[in-house]
């Protein structure tokens, strides 16, 4: 979706012809992977972050408009609401100390970009929903400026043909309707991309898929939405229903969401996007030139474009993705299950754990999802959504006996999967530092029972015994947050409450 989008309208003949060059793509595809055309393995990861604009005050700020023409920095763009940034990390080497650079990295241009949004009294958030988001700022209105954005929205309430429903239920009860998808602009995320070879992708997919659950209760930074307490990561439940064009009779028919978890294990690539033309309709039917069939037999690579938007409108928590790089075909596996937040040094923390666990677990001589049913981890990923940094999962017991068991997510990890994640570091070539460092942090989350959610109820929940009401907690809650992370203090070692109440 990143492409450039030019706004238009759709005839019967445009979506016939566009389902024709997908299938064409989906053949291209095939040939490439036959022929053996992708690049050769080359260790490389990209991160993408995105980000809240709020004011001083706590509460969301509209004005990417105004802020990126200040940051003039290619790194970063538009995201879907006016309140929303997204920055872009160039690719880095898995090896070394490559999660040190990153953290320096990500500290200088957010640095800078909140001083510059300081320009026009507005401020960087990282965090997973701003919790001072009311409904009054996400209408149509508020959507980027950006054709693309206008373009996904408008075809998005043509299919669905009524007002989309939000209906959570956590801690607290939400219901609202939407007439547009900018309650999914609510949802910032960070986005960890891996660069795998074909042979490698379907392995490293089901890993990814195996420990997502895992990812969310660690990281979970998102328990509250339109002023309400709802789930320890909310973003999931919130996506899916922001962007759900099925009415409530495809829903009760079991037509698949367009964001979704998966149903099963899978053993290619091609498996993924062959599933997408074959279950969701194209929402942006917009054909490129290219004869993907013909740049083939001309012995070229083909861009695939139609394929590449198609797939960008399917929101699965690990997508996989083809891209071409200096003319050589490549593909990845984008993992989009974590939260932006709390801090750069939390994020690096979650990207270790996650490039670690895949490394590892990809490579095990009895791969975890041939012991775990794919319902289990679909399940893990509901339950860690639910109860973050206290739920309790399902994972295939140790040794050789077999069987599954639920334990607690901080046990897993402490117990089990923090190891597997250094070995699969090491295996990465990472320096010890740069591993012990990251996943040290990891460690005292789970020893604290601290994360990004967690914390934020906590300091809710003391500033409602104070005698604020709720809106006022929620404003006091951003603003303590905001303090904290521009510290740049890991979240597990932030002090509860706010001060001077």
């Amino acid at each position: 979706m990143g492409e450039k989008v030019v706004a238009g309208a759709f005839d019967l003949s445009d979506r016939q012809k566009y389902r024709r060059k997908l299938h064409q793509c989906l053949e291209g595809l095939e040939r490439l992977l036959a022929e053996r055309r992708f690049d050769r393995p080359r260790n490389l990861m990209g991160m993408e972050i995105e980000l809240n604009l709020a004011g001083a005050d706590g509460m969301p700020k509209m004005m990417n408009g105004e802020v990126l023409p200040r940051i003039a920095s290619r790194d970063f763009q538009t995201e879907l609401g006016m309140f929303n940034l997204e920055v872009n990390i160039v690719p880095h080497h898995l090896d070394g100390r490559v999660f040190d650079q990153l953290a320096e990295e990500l500290r200088t241009g957010l640095g800078y970009a909140h001083r510059k949004a300081g320009e026009v009294d507005a401020g960087i958030m990282m965090i997973g929903i701003l919790p001072t988001l009311g409904r009054q700022d996400l209408v149509a209105a508020n959507l980027s400026d950006v054709d693309r954005y206008a373009l996904l929205n408008d075809q998005m309430v043509a299919a669905r043909g009524e007002d989309f429903s939000l209906d959570i239920q956590g801690v607290e009860r939400l219901v609202s309707t939407s007439s547009s998808i900018t309650p999914e602009a609510a949802c910032t995320s960070v986005q960890l991309h891996l660069q795998v070879t074909p042979a490698r992708f379907a392995a490293v997919w089901n890993a990814a898929q195996a420990v997502a659950g895992i990812q969310i209760a660690l990281g979970a930074n998102s328990p509250f939405l339109l002023g309400r307490e709802l789930w320890r990561e909310s973003r999931p439940p919130l996506f899916q229903q922001a962007t759900d064009t099925r009415p409530p009779e495809l829903q009760n028919q079991g037509v698949r969401p367009r964001t979704w978890f998966g149903e099963r294990w899978v053993g290619s690539a091609y498996e993924l996007f062959a599933e997408n033309l074959r279950y969701f309709p194209p929402l942006l039917p917009i054909c490129d030139k290219e004869d993907p069939l013909r740049v083939l037999d001309d012995g070229g690579v083909p861009r695939l474009q139609e394929l590449v938007l198609h797939n960008g409108t399917v929101y699965r928590w690990n997508r996989p993705v083809y891209g071409l790089a200096d003319g050589v075909p490549h593909l990845r596996v984008e993992n989009r299950v974590l939260p932006a937040g709390p801090t750069v040094t939390d994020v690096i923390a979650n990207a270790a754990l996650y490039y670690g666990l895949v490394r590892a677990l990809a490579e095990e001589s009895r791969p975890v999802w041939t012991r775990l049913p794919f319902a289990a981890a679909a399940e893990n990923f509901d339950t860690a959504c639910r109860h973050g940094i206290d739920a309790e999962l399902i994972w295939p017991r140790p040794g050789r006996s077999g069987g599954l068991t639920r334990v607690p997510a901080v046990k897993l990890v402490r117990d089990e999967l923090l190891p597997l994640a250094a070995a699969g570091l090491d295996a990465w070539n990472i320096e010890p530092a740069d591993r012990d460092r990251y996943l040290g942090v990891i460690e005292e989350r789970c020893r604290r029972r601290v994360n990004g959610a967690s914390w934020q109820v906590d300091t809710y929940h003391r500033a409602r015994e104070a005698g604020l009401d709720r809106h006022a907690a929620l404003a006091a809650t951003t603003r303590r947050y905001a303090e904290l992370m521009h510290s740049g203090e890991s979240v597990h070692n932030w002090p509860t409450g706010v001060p001077a109440l």
